[in-house]
């Protein structure tokens, strides 16, 4: 009895040992990825949060916060920040819903051969893509010669320069990062429920709302979230395509940073972005169960 006794302790003693020296070596594995995180992510974010600490005076200070209560400009760029990044997602849902579907639809290798075209940007510089749409949209541009002629409109149209361009690039360039996760949630969804909820007696349109929509629904979540983040740090495009009306955060940042020098400030602007970028993706994982969006768990 004793004896037996002894030999389950050792059992389990030798498990316990088997187990952390599993974990140290899973450990030691992951060093090299934590090392990256660490010098890549953590440390330049502290600094940032560090710098939106300091005064003019060195010293520890909310100075820079208080600064953006105080002047109402600061609102604006972070209201326009929001309202291109939401504006800029519903549009690539709107093209990109119907694009997926379409895609998903299509044997296998014609489908392949359709995503090149939606790929196709990313072999692109963005810089590149920004410009082509600045000689695309401005009033002496092929948009605007074109549809002059087939006589869309008499005159030359402002579209860039403003909201319009800018969105109009922006959504340009997000749109694969929606439509890629979006088909794969697509791809997932058995055909053969559509043609259950046929044979049941449901209408096309009426198996497509209460079947494959909701079924698609965690792409769309997930390729969703991943624009509208991406937006809101976009620099380039709304510098460009704006022509400097279409203020971001972003915008704002490097224009402190040129014609104040101010770390401090920009710091501060760059911490309230990413704190309001967090609580967003809180908010999101709460209502739409990000898990399940992002990883396909039930």
């Amino acid at each position: 009895m004793a004896a037996s006794a002894g030999s389950r302790l050792k059992h389990a003693d030798a498990l316990k040992r088997q187990n952390r020296l599993e974990q140290w070596t899973l450990l030691g594995l992951a060093a090299p990825a934590l090392v990256v995180i660490v010098l890549v992510v953590l440390i330049p974010v502290g600094w940032l949060f560090y710098l939106s600490f300091l005064g003019g005076d060195g010293q520890f200070s909310l100075e820079n916060y208080q600064k953006m209560l105080k002047y109402k400009s600061y609102a604006r760029t972070f209201m326009t920040t929001f309202q291109v990044s939401i504006l800029t997602t519903l549009i690539c849902i709107l093209i990109g819903y119907p694009l997926a579907y379409f895609l998903a639809q299509l044997p296998n290798r014609i489908a392949g051969l359709f995503m090149l075209t939606v790929l196709l940007p990313f072999w692109t510089s963005l810089l590149v893509r920004t410009y082509a749409w600045l000689v695309l949209l401005q009033r002496k541009g092929i948009l605007n010669d074109f549809a002059i002629q087939i006589g869309l409109w008499d005159s030359p149209v402002k579209l860039v320069h403003n909201m319009t361009g800018t969105l109009i690039g922006m959504a340009h360039i997000m749109l694969p990062f929606l439509v890629l996760p979006l088909y794969n949630a697509m791809k997932k969804i058995d055909r053969d429920l559509m043609q259950a909820a046929s044979n049941l007696g449901a209408t096309p349109t009426r198996a497509f709302w209460q079947i494959y929509f909701p079924l698609s629904m965690p792409g769309m979540v997930a390729g969703s979230l991943i624009v509208f983040v991406l937006c809101l740090g976009f620099y380039v495009t709304p510098a460009v395509l704006g022509g400097g009306r279409v203020i971001m955060v972003a915008t704002q940042i490097t224009a402190i940073l040129e014609n104040q020098y101010d770390w401090g400030a920009a710091s501060a602007l760059g911490v309230v972005l990413l704190v309001a970028t967090i609580l967003v993706l809180i908010l999101a994982s709460r209502l739409f169960k990000l898990d399940s969006a992002l990883f396909g768990k039930g």
